[in-house]
């Protein structure tokens, strides 16, 4: 091995990675992001999760307890109800995460040392679930005095009780698979789209396409068409997979759960297709489209709660389809809600699929350069 030649293999990679922006970029870029994200905007330490109050006790003492509950940072108020009923029907749209019920007779179940606060919890998000246990630890014995003529039974640890819905077991698979099936297909479609045009052009089939009267649109859309089969085939393997190996269940519509995965493939489809534009090589392309599921995959609430994040993570996430596909089919498979009672969602998928589509066909152009 002769050092000079060795020098000479090491100068000529560096001067090509040198022209290689995208590359060069991705190699700043990657650790960078990973670093502010895992250092600013993960955080398991759940905070201000959305919640409703119903008080019907209506006195000073009831509004006391729940700014107790507020001040601790756990929960956030975001709504108030007339009837736990209603509180049930916000947690199933994914309104709220929590809610609080305070009863008429709140002062004589403190007093007589029972069961006197509920909080229902959307077991569906096992970390909102943990955090949310929190509030039956609060110390309110300076909120109430028992009687002592009070005839009473055994008293409770707590006065605050927590009652989960959707998961009462709390296994995590349960809130695990939904989610998977949106990380798949976002690693999966945007990564396949994202080399597609850029392979027809580094194989030289993009001559033959040239030489044909397909428009870019029609070229753009037909390239989509075989993924969209291919996204919903894995949708129905991971959904079996789910129900037969964790049990996890499908209480709404089959049919909501399709459209909503249908949404998501379409929606990272055309986020591959404007990757695939904007570089000139398949590394290329890969490397880009591992700088969106990175963000995707942490920011979304698949991996980490949601409301532990500061708001400019928030932000950010609510620009990437992941995040309200996660929503949408937490929401129709383990709460039963239908698209229709989550169409702000719904309506953020096909907003970010018309932007990005739009997009990708105005930058493409039916030529080799």
């Amino acid at each position: 091995m002769k050092p000079r030649r060795l020098l000479a293999i090491i100068v000529k990679e560096l001067r090509q990675l040198a022209r290689d922006r995208m590359t060069a970029a991705m190699m700043i870029g990657i650790p960078t992001l990973q670093l502010l994200l895992f250092g600013f905007a993960i955080n398991l330490d759940v905070r201000g999760l959305e919640a409703g109050i119903v008080d019907e006790a209506r006195t000073g003492q009831s509004r006391e307890i729940v700014q107790a509950m507020l001040s601790t940072g756990v929960v956030d108020a975001v709504a108030e109800a007339d009837s736990p009923e209603q509180l049930m029907t916000m947690i199933r749209r994914g309104e709220i995460s929590v809610g609080i019920v305070l009863p008429p007779d709140l002062a004589r179940r403190l007093a007589e040392q029972r069961e006197a606060i509920q909080v229902l919890v959307d077991g569906s998000d096992t970390s909102a679930q943990q955090a949310a246990r929190q509030l039956t630890q609060m110390p309110l014995t300076n909120l109430h005095r028992p009687l002592p003529t009070a005839r009473r039974g055994a008293a409770v640890e707590s006065p605050v009780s927590l009652v989960s819905f959707y998961n009462p077991e709390r296994r995590s698979s349960v809130s695990v698979v939904p989610g998977l099936i949106g990380v798949i297909l976002t690693m999966t479609m945007v990564l396949f789209t994202a080399v597609a045009i850029v392979r027809e052009r580094e194989r030289g089939n993009l001559e033959m396409l040239i030489t044909t009267p397909l428009s870019s649109g029609e070229l753009m859309v037909g390239k989509v068409l075989p993924y969209v089969v291919i996204g919903l085939f894995q949708t129905t393997v991971v959904l079996l997979l789910g129900m037969w190996l964790f049990a996890v269940p499908i209480r709404g519509s089959v049919l909501d759960v399709y459209v909503a995965a249908l949404l998501l493939i379409v929606a990272n489809l055309g986020l591959g297709l404007l990757i695939s534009t904007a570089v000139k090589s398949q590394m290329q392309a890969m490397q880009l489209a591992f700088f969106v599921f990175l963000p995707s995959i942490l920011l979304s609430g698949f991996m980490f709660p949601f409301a532990g994040m500061p708001k400019f993570a928030q932000w950010i996430a609510e620009v990437l389809p992941l995040t309200h596909f996660v929503r949408l089919i937490r929401s129709i498979m383990l709460r039963g809600a239908s698209l229709g009672e989550l169409w702000p969602e719904t309506l953020a998928l096909i907003a970010f699929t018309v932007v990005v589509m739009s997009l990708a066909i105005l930058r493409f152009r039916k030529r080799l350069d």
